[in-house]
């Protein structure tokens, strides 16, 4: 038994079940005993794009160069990364970028990343762009032109499950069993909405972090100019039903099985995203499959220049690529989309 776990029964005991999203927040940003605070499992529990493939981070790195120069180039601009976990992309998209005049002096390199343990290491391996670190996103000033790139951040936002029975919906939760173990149930309030989604759907997720996200940009990217890539796993045409899921030594297990000790995450509902933007004042580019994104971004020039280059490692790199475009793997399992100040043209590869 883990330690969260042995406080969350005696939270549950004393104040009665916790919303789905209160869990999945202890569960991943306790201080004490969270995941991402004490054992973010990058490489173990859970593998992201740029750990995949480095084309993936040095054309981030390209498309940030484009649109530093789409916003005139400013001669210091904030560089921000939510969520870098070891660093991966933004290594590899500062490398590709050392050929673009004026860029790496301009950037300001900032991250979002709560994790003490990853802020440590991200120190020491950006120590010659003195990365400053910020608790959260409203932190950012509003002084200096913005870009921004969050690669699966999203899909950690806590989520509220909803299960339909009869006419009315029930907020799940997470309660005791009889023998006093975690487990999931419903509340015994009706929930105050009736979504407008098909009678057959019979659960419902809803991320209450993606409006407050977007009333950040709305506030950030109308003070100063600048855009919002965020690139994660999810839906484009319906809201998700039951997508939580957990995972650790790379394999899915129960989510209550390992409380503070699995990586949690869901399916991100990119339609609500984008209606939400679209209704504040933000220019709403996407969301397009990440394998469009990639492949417009020169993803197979870029294969192929490594692959000439270095032929005994050519087939690990193309497996690699393949695994990020194709749609059969993560090419339209992923979605991309580009908030950004309202003056602007729509970004690169959009």
């Amino acid at each position: 038994m883990t330690r969260l776990k042995d406080r969350l029964k005696a939270m549950i005991q004393a104040s009665g079940p916790l919303s789905v999203a209160a869990y999945m927040d202890l569960c991943l940003h306790d201080r004490q005993h969270g995941y991402y605070a004490t054992r973010p499992g990058l490489g173990r529990d859970f593998i992201t794009a740029p750990e995949i493939s480095q084309v993936f981070g040095e054309l981030i790195g390209l498309w940030l160069a484009q649109e530093w120069q789409n916003l005139g180039m400013p001669k210091r601009f904030s560089l921000l990364e939510i969520g870098p976990g070891r660093g991966t992309l933004m290594r590899d998209a500062l490398r590709a970028v050392r050929s673009v005049d004026g860029f790496l002096e301009a950037a300001q390199l900032h991250f979002v990343e709560p994790s003490p343990v990853l802020r440590t290491d991200l120190t020491q391996t950006f120590a010659p762009n003195s990365p400053v670190f910020l608790e959260q996103l409203d932190d950012v000033e509003t002084d200096l032109p913005v870009l921004i790139v969050a690669n699966e951040w999203l899909d950690c936002l806590p989520v509220q499950q909803y299960v339909r029975t009869g006419e009315a919906w029930h907020e799940r939760v997470v309660g005791l069993s009889n023998t006093g173990e975690l487990a999931f149930g419903l509340s015994d309030q009706a929930a105050p909405f009736q979504p407008d989604i098909p009678e057959e759907q019979s659960d419902l997720e809803l991320q209450p972090g993606l409006k407050t996200l977007v009333e950040l940009m709305d506030r950030l990217l109308n003070q100063t100019s600048g855009r919002a890539l965020l690139i994660d796993y999810g839906t484009t045409d319906a809201a998700p039903g039951d997508t939580l899921r957990a995972y650790q030594r790379g394999k899915q297990v129960d989510p209550l099985f390992a409380p503070g000790e699995c990586d949690l995450t869901c399916d991100v509902d990119f339609h609500r995203l984008r209606r939400l933007a679209s209704a504040q004042n933000l220019k709403t580019d996407g969301p397009i499959s990440q394998s469009r994104f990639l492949l417009s971004l020169g993803a197979e020039m870029r294969l192929n220049q490594l692959a000439s280059a270095h032929p005994d490692q050519a087939d690990a790199l193309f497996e690699g690529v393949k695994r990020l475009v194709d749609p059969s793997e993560l090419g339209e399992r992923f979605q991309v989309i580009c908030l950004s100040s309202p003056d602007l043209a729509s970004p690169a590869a959009f």
